[in-house]
């Protein structure tokens, strides 16, 4: 436990020691958001005490596996997936954005998400939600929809005990009871008036983003849906290194000002699951050298969810077992053939002592994403220890997913045209 520690620490806290404060209040721009890490120093969700930020620090490499259980369930299309040890699904994205809700406007650091569609925001008298909520009683643009709206019939469950539009639903290991709701929000300059989301009336279990969420899937009630005439169904992100002083990237929505030299693949289509950003994998490079795997490994299926996803909330790239033991193992030989090579919590390939590692590069349709070390090694803070940071899936998740998560994703602007129906990929730094 203390060797996770000393890899993982470094990666989230270097500002600490480097004693950088970011400019947390600085404004988002035109259609631009800044991204945070939920436990950058502009956070309100960062530990407070020295021995949380330890907590935390591990619970998130719990999460991280959760996180493929929970995505795991979607594609399946099981709602609770059985998990060693009784233990809780829990999924938590890693990132998050500053919105404003109402009028007068109320900012909240909302959570983003690419696998999920919907929006939820806490509203005044929330039972189980945190200290801060929307005060939908003062806003003068809020209202209420009822069970005659067409919305109504987009969610999950709809009841209407007292003629507003009322849902349930789960979300990782936490339950939601909400009102579908209207009211203007605003992301950086732009202004979205009647904005459909769940006010959260009810909520149990630790899942949920404390402040609300916002959905960047391709459902019906997404931001890109309920912007399509402002945004176009286009957005990018860059995510930076945890070796970020601040760790701020940025959410840019719209087809303005996105990068002209970018290489795409195409996005698939899973009719059960179309809120998922499925992308063909066709092959994995250690180097030079193209990895012997079958097809069927990368090989796309809607009716069984098989494929491969890019998805903003897992930090640490998840293979199904025949890839990532041939990434593994090529890795291995390139780094070091006859070094001792350790486990180290959730990494199977650790070494003590310094390595040149190869690059490793993901080969998509039409498209190849290039790694470079700082996007798979985590290093101890002493730099004695050294781990390749992916894994298989859980051996208690039946996977058939593949998900390129956000630590292979950082220093990358990831661009998501969906009226194209293609995803693009370009080196930048993100800071």
């Amino acid at each position: 436990m203390k060797k996770l520690l000393s890899l993982l620490l470094p990666l989230l806290f270097l500002s600490v020691a480097l004693g950088l404060e970011p400019k947390c209040e600085s404004q988002d721009q035109d259609s631009t958001l800044k991204v945070y890490h939920v436990y950058s120093h502009c956070s309100p969700f960062k530990p407070s005490k020295q021995l949380s930020w330890e907590e935390n620090v591990l619970e998130m490499a719990k999460k991280d596996e959760a996180r493929l259980q929970y995505l795991t369930s979607l594609v399946t299309g099981k709602s609770v997936v059985p998990v060693a040890s009784a233990r809780q699904i829990i999924q938590s994205p890693t990132y998050i954005v500053r919105a404003k809700i109402g009028t007068p406007p109320q900012t909240l650091l909302m959570a983003m998400d690419t696998s999920n569609d919907v929006a939820w925001i806490p509203c005044s008298g929330c039972v189980g939600c945190g200290s801060t909520l929307f005060n939908n009683v003062k806003s003068t643009s809020y209202k209420s929809l009822d069970c005659r709206s067409p919305q109504c019939k987009q969610v999950p469950n709809p009841t209407c005990p007292t003629g507003t539009c009322s849902f349930n639903m789960t979300y990782g290991g936490s339950s939601i009871a909400a009102n579908l709701s209207q009211d203007t929000i605003a992301l950086a300059t732009d202004i979205v008036p009647g904005y459909t989301f769940g006010c959260i009336q009810k909520t149990s279990g630790s899942s949920i983003p404390p402040q609300g969420l916002l959905g960047l899937g391709r459902g019906s009630l997404s931001l890109l849906a309920q912007t399509n005439n402002l945004y176009k169904s286009t957005f990018s992100y860059c995510l930076p290194s945890f070796k970020s002083p601040n760790f701020s990237g940025s959410l840019r929505l719209g087809p303005v000002g996105q990068p002209i030299r970018i290489k795409y693949t195409p996005l698939l289509k899973n009719p059960r699951r179309s809120s998922l950003y499925y992308v063909n994998l066709v092959g994995i490079r250690v180097k030079r050298r193209i990895l012997d795997i079958r097809p069927s490994a990368f090989a796309f299926n809607p009716t069984t969810g098989a494929g491969t996803i890019f998805d903003s909330g897992t930090v640490f790239t998840r293979l199904v077992e025949p890839a990532y033991t041939a990434l593994r193992d090529a890795f291995r030989k390139r780094v070091r053939p006859n070094a001792t090579v350790s486990s180290l919590g959730g990494f199977d390939t650790c070494y003590n002592v310094p390595i040149v590692a190869p690059t490793i590069t993901f080969m998509f349709t039409g498209m190849n994403m290039t790694l470079v070390p700082d996007n798979f090694l985590i290093h101890s803070s002493a730099g004695s220890t050294t781990c390749l940071a992916m894994a298989a899936a859980p051996d208690n998740v039946n996977s058939v997913l593949n998900v390129i998560a956000n630590m292979q994703q950082q220093n990358n602007r990831i661009l998501f045209d969906v009226p194209n129906s293609r995803l693009g990929v370009a080196r930048e730094v993100c800071t």
